[in-house]
This record gives structure tokens, C-alpha cells and sequence, in this order.
């Protein structure tokens, strides 16, 4: 940590040597977060929930579990807890939850002593500490918790269990090979089980799967790239893959509207030239109705019943004359004389 003034540290010389940390939100009249956020170790609430305890009655594992205890159980839990998530809250659940009257500490390991163990953390020790006192399941905080747990510092928190899953421990153990083999040798360690699927690094390998897209975003979003750690050379490289993500996105909206205009057109077209068949084609209805217009009327007419259908002399349909073609021309009417004079001659042989 650069400066204890940016964060709002501070520290009471009136208590010796105390964490570093020093929350700023108030802590109400009573004990346990079930007031408000848990409160530090070095905080007034936390003091009185520690003296009020008889440290000198030791409770069995057993009877604790059994709900058997005079008073209650105070258990332990330690971690580094960078990025907060589901799987650190089930695991203080079960430690929560493990015994009737249990009065849930949560140790914070500081930022100095997990980057010299495990490595660099992504949210730094202020935010970590806040983080646990926000949970439900927590009573207490302790800030800067040690990596290995000493007889002093179990009797300075009156611990009696310490919760934590059984896979063994061996980062910064040392030759024991697990921080906690003597805690499991004492009788002292209450079983967790680990949320399979979520933990701290998962989360980061997301991140990381997907990096550039989230420096993309943040770019957006008005962070520079020397906010973010990126090169002049990488950040005009993503910038072209956002505008060429944009047109891709732009064409693929284009073509789904081509696609429905096409579908519209074709729907419309069937619908077009079945209409145009249906009025003009072989059997549509301006053929038939063109069909009655042309054909003789057959109808007859039914008004008349008593009327004989027999054809009568005067009834029945007359031959029609033969007329002679009227001239209408100097060689048609030579023509049509010299057709009387043929008729005439034949006549005169005949007598």
C-alpha cells in the first residue's frame, strides 16, 4: 500500500500495535453482524463479544456439533478471499451453520504478506476487508491474520474450531506439508466442502479468456489505455476490430431485412400471379364470362306451360329468299343483264 491516507487508515497508538485497517462505517449498540456489517477484531463491539467469553470452558467438537455447548462456539475461518464470489459465502454458510450458537470469526490475510505467499491479488486488502464484513454469515473480521495459525493467536481470538476444507494446505507450510496439520491434530478442525466450478482463479480465467473484449468495453467506456496497462500499437488494434465487429453486425442486420424482403416479394409474386391465373387463365373468369358473351342465348323461356311445342305451319321457320346481288357497279349491272337476257333465251327454247 503507497499511502495510508489514500485508503483511510489509520491506527490508535492508546491500543499497541493494531491493524492498520479502520472501518469507516459506524458500528451500532449490540454484538454480530446481525446489527449491521461485522466488525473488526480491534473494534469495541468485537472487544466486548471477546471478553464476554469463558475461554477456560473448553467445548468438545462433538458437543459443539451436538448443540451441547454453555456457551457460544466461536470458530474460525482464514483466507485470502480476493474477488469475493459464491463459493467463499457457501464455505462461511457451513461454517456459519456447522454448530447451534456459533459466533463466526473470518481472518483477512494483508496485502504484503499474500503477494509475498501466494502472489498479487486483484482487489487489495481494504476492499477484501469490507467484502467479508458484508456477509451475512460473518460476526467478526480479522485484519492482517497470520498464514500459520500460533497458540498466541488462539488464545488472543478464544478460538475453538477452526473451519476450512481437508484438501491440505501446502503453500507456505513448509515441511509440516499442510498449515493445518496441527489444528487437525488437536481436534480443532471443523470440515468444509469446496463449491466445485467457482473459485478466485476461474473467475480471472474468464477474464483472461475473453481480455480483449473487456479492454474493448472499458475503452468505451472512457478508461485510456495507459488506465489499462495497453500498448499505443494494441489499442489501435482493437479499436479497428470494434468498427470491423460493427460492420460485420451491420451486414448481418442487412442481409436478415434482404432475406425478409425476399420472403415479402415471393409471397407477394404467388399471391400476384395466382390472382392474374384466376381472372385470365383457361378457366378464369373473364374467359368464361367472354364465353357467355359469344355464345346464342338457349335458354327458353318456361312462362308459357300450356302452349303446345309442336312446330305449326305458320310457326315453323320459313326458307329464306335467294336475293340477287344489287349492282353496284357499271360491270355488275352489265353482269346482271346479261344474266336476264341467259334466263329469258332459255326460256324461249323451253316453248
Amino acid at each position: 500500500m503507497s499511502s495510508s491516507k489514500k485508503r483511510g487508515l489509520d491506527s490508535d497508538p492508546s491500543l499497541g500495535a493494531m491493524p492498520k485497517f479502520t472501518s469507516s462505517v459506524p458500528i451500532p449498540n449490540g454484538t454480530g453482524s446481525s446489527y449491521g456489517p461485522a466488525p473488526l477484531s480491534h473494534e469495541q463491539a468485537a472487544h466486548y463479544e471477546r471478553e464476554s467469553c469463558d475461554y477456560n470452558i473448553r467445548i468438545s467438537l462433538a458437543d459443539a456439533v451436538a448443540g451441547r455447548a454453555p456457551r457460544r462456539v466461536r470458530v474460525y475461518a482464514d483466507g485470502i478471499y480476493d474477488m469475493f464470489h459464491s463459493g467463499h459465502a457457501r464455505q462461511l454458510e457451513q461454517a456459519k451453520c456447522a454448530c447451534p450458537n456459533t459466533y463466526l470469526i473470518v481472518g483477512v490475510c494483508n496485502d504484503e504478506l499474500t503477494h509475498r505467499k501466494k502472489g498479487r491479488t486483484v482487489m487489495n486488502e481494504s476492499e477484501r476487508y469490507e467484502a467479508l464484513r458484508h456477509c451475512r454469515y460473518v460476526d467478526e473480521v480479522v485484519t492482517d491474520a497470520p498464514w500459520t495459525l500460533t497458540d498466541k493467536f488462539l488464545e488472543k481470538h478464544k478460538i475453538d474450531f477452526v473451519a476450512h476444507d481437508d484438501i491440505p494446505y501446502s503453500t507456505g507450510a513448509g515441511s509440516a506439508g499442510d498449515v493445518y496439520s496441527v489444528i487437525k491434530a488437536r481436534g480443532m478442525f471443523l470440515t468444509t466442502q469446496r463449491t466445485e466450478g467457482i473459485s478466485t482463479t476461474d473467475v480471472i480465467a474468464r477474464i483472461i479468456k475473453d481480455y480483449d473484449m473487456y479492454v474493448r468495453r472499458n475503452l468505451q467506456r472512457g478508461y485510456t489505455a495507459k488506465e489499462l496497462n495497453v500498448s499505443f500499437m494494441k489499442e489501435k488494434k482493437l479499436q479497428f476490430s470494434e468498427r470491423y465487429d460493427k460492420i460485420v453486425d451491420k451486414g448481418k442486420q442487412w442481409k436478415d431485412k434482404g432475406k425478409e424482403w425476399i420472403d415479402n416479394w415471393q409471397e407477394r409474386s404467388n399471391e400476384f400471379i395466382g390472382n392474374f391465373l384466376e381472372l385470365f387463365g383457361r378457366d378464369g373468369r373473364l374467359t368464361t364470362w367472354m364465353k357467355r358473351a359469344i355464345s346464342p342465348v338457349t335458354v327458353q323461356d318456361h312462362s308459357d306451360d300450356n302452349v303446345s311445342t309442336s312446330p305449326s305451319p305458320e310457326s315453323s321457320p320459313r326458307e329464306p329468299r335467294s336475293k340477287r346481288a344489287r349492282p353496284s357497279s357499271p360491270d355488275n349491272m352489265c353482269a346482271s343483264k346479261k344474266l336476264s337476257f341467259d334466263e329469258c333465251s332459255d326460256d324461249e327454247d323451253d316453248f
